[in-house]
């Protein structure tokens, strides 16, 4: 081996453990790798930049604006309170209406911010009806992940595949292109979830006795749930070093971690990101704290009403719908053929919806840098320049001689299952963006070498990249519940690693007969 695919291959290896190790944030640590990289000269300065002008990135990065438009003019809020059953009922007919209606959501905005509004909503819920929490709140990640693999823009990676895609040459991703395979999974995973959630979700774990005491003492503090983000100041201090009270005008009575609730000693405890604290709080803290950065979420103890109006709730439906639509025409021959000198894609309705929303004040234009989730930018643009390297160096090119080595007389369907299970590991250790930077100059190097169709290869990636179900740390929506769940890391293990393998099955199965391995 050259002292280029050496050089790769070992600092891939040490990106990998650091982002595992998780001591600085994902895209610090690709950006670091990239410019390792650069260093080395195996990409240049213009490749290594890339991946910051690429449509894919910059399209998520609007996305994200929208999404926090349809949650700041509480559509969402709505919405969740008209599909929750009231009166009697039971978990399976009350998940026979949550479930398949948020998937459906998901599959059109970004998933973060549909579990921060609903989580803390049917947790309430749950509580009025006497049904468990538990058997609802991980299914609410899951559906919206599960959503999310049916359309282009249901999740970040299903638009960072296909903007590498387009790098690499190819058409990239129509908006529905994926729901012929997205749908029959999100189908099953649902089913599922319906069949498991009375055997294998655990029952309601009980809140400590201690915030419950003290809201007897004094009616103007309430417990308040909030989820540490990555950003904290606080994260790997404890509350000893690090005056929470002082900060942010409330005291901290709970530390949840791994379905284990810590009343004792609290103070003492290091606090890491994914955290829930159950902090007693006056009615101004979430005012002035719902919308950090420093929180992934906060699930406030009591309904609060909404701020926004009927018109601007009416006003962002129709934007998101036009959206949608109109990206999906865009795409149509006939379409491209009667503009032909705009392209109207996602990223060109995308661009305007974000306009629209901000001269009518549906977001706080002032503040609309807050809204983006700028590491994840980073990491999805750092890919770009690490697949490069895999591609320059001919580490790509290594690796997938020894994979069709491994498979030489099984054919592509082997190949396809070692690719979906390689990329599914990575993304339940570290991040879904990574994954797939890491697995698409594979897919397209044994594509290559067998001279077929590498489609099928790019579209397991997205399937692989997503489905983080087996761990917390895999999703950021699975670490957003299992706070204000209680749920052990074990829980996830049991309900999620058979709808992994579900997930694994149906798209090895599927993903060949939608998607031909064509000869090139």
């Amino acid at each position: 081996m050259s002292f280029e695919i050496w050089f790769v291959l070992l600092t891939l290896v040490g990106m990998l453990l650091a982002l595992i190790w998780d001591k600085m944030r994902p895209g610090m640590v690709l950006f670091t790798v990239t410019a390792l990289f650069l260093c080395a000269g195996i990409i240049s300065p213009k490749e290594m930049l890339e991946g910051f002008s690429n449509k894919g990135m910059i399209t998520v990065a609007l996305l994200f604006l929208v999404s926090e438009g349809v949650r700041q003019s509480g559509a969402l809020t709505q919405i969740i309170n008209r599909i929750l059953p009231q009166g009697k009922t039971t978990v399976f007919k009350a998940q026979s209406r949550i479930l398949p209606s948020i998937a459906f959501i998901s599959a059109f905005l970004n998933n973060t911010p549909v579990v921060v509004i609903f989580a803390p909503i049917i947790k309430r819920w749950a509580k009025s009806v006497n049904l468990p929490a538990t058997k609802f709140l991980i299914p609410l990640s899951y559906v919206t992940i599960l959503g999310g693999l049916c359309t282009l823009i249901g999740t970040s990676t299903n638009l960072v595949v296909h903007g590498m895609m387009i790098e690499a040459g190819y058409e990239g991703l129509s908006m529905f292109e994926l729901s012929w395979i997205g749908v029959p999974v999100a189908l099953a995973g649902i089913i599922y979830l319906f069949l498991a959630s009375k055997r294998l979700l655990p029952e309601e774990r009980k809140d400590a006795d201690a915030t419950e005491e003290e809201v007897e003492t004094d009616e103007r503090y309430h417990p308040v749930e909030v989820v540490l983000g990555a950003r904290f100041p606080g994260i790997n201090k404890t509350l000893k070093d690090f005056d929470f009270k002082r900060h942010y005008g409330a005291e901290v009575k709970e530390i949840k971690r791994n379905g284990a609730q810590i009343t004792r000693s609290i103070e003492r405890v290091p606090l890491a990101e994914g955290d829930t604290l159950v902090v007693m709080a006056d009615d101004s803290f979430v005012a002035t704290w719902g919308e950090s950065s420093f929180f992934l979420m906060i699930a406030n103890g009591k309904d609060t009403p909404s701020r926004s109006n009927k018109k601007k709730r009416v006003l962002t439906l129709v934007l998101l719908v036009l959206m949608i639509v109109g990206a999906t025409i865009g795409e149509l021959p006939v379409t491209r053929e009667a503009f032909p000198n705009i392209q109207m894609d996602m990223f060109f309705f995308a661009t305007v919806t974000t306009i629209v929303m901000a001269w009518c004040n549906i977001f706080p234009a002032r503040k609309y840098t807050k809204f983006i989730s700028w590491d994840i930018l980073i990491t999805i643009a750092c890919a770009f320049a690490i697949s490069k390297a895999m591609t320059n160096s001919g580490m790509a090119d290594l690796i997938a001689d020894y994979i069709i080595g491994l498979s030489h007389n099984y054919g592509p369907y082997v190949l396809l299952a070692i690719l979906y299970i390689v990329t599914n590991v990575i993304t339940e250790l570290i991040t879904n963006n990574a994954a797939a930077a890491l697995a698409f100059p594979l897919a397209l190097s044994i594509a290559n070498q067998l001279g077929i169709d590498p489609t099928p290869f790019f579209i397991v990636i997205c399937i692989a990249a997503s489905a983080g179900f087996t761990t917390p740390i895999g999703y950021q929506t699975n670490l957003i519940v299992q706070g204000i769940g209680n749920y052990k890391f074990t829980d996830f293990v049991r309900v999620g690693l058979p709808l992994n393998i579900i997930v694994f099955l149906i798209s090895i199965f599927l993903i060949p007969l939608l998607w031909p391995f064509e000869i090139h």
